[in-house]
């Protein structure tokens, strides 16, 4: 997704949960987006999902530049 950008995976029984964050902006922490993961197969985050967090990514790093 990009440098500074991590993936925080958890699963609470027997769903897995994701949520994307970064900490690489300035002094703030920008949460981008949490969701339950469906697929049962693969470990691959959907492309709409991937889309989504770099359009958010995209707006944090906006704001925090004062655009």
């Amino acid at each position: 997704m990009g440098s500074g950008v991590f993936e925080i995976v958890d699963t609470y029984s027997p769903d897995t949960y994701r949520a994307v964050y970064t900490v690489k902006l300035g002094q703030s922490l920008y949460v981008l987006h949490c969701f339950q993961k469906k697929s049962k197969r693969g470990i691959r985050t959907p492309k709409k999902e991937i889309d989504l967090i770099r359009r958010r990514l995209g707006r944090a790093k906006e704001m925090e530049s004062g655009l």
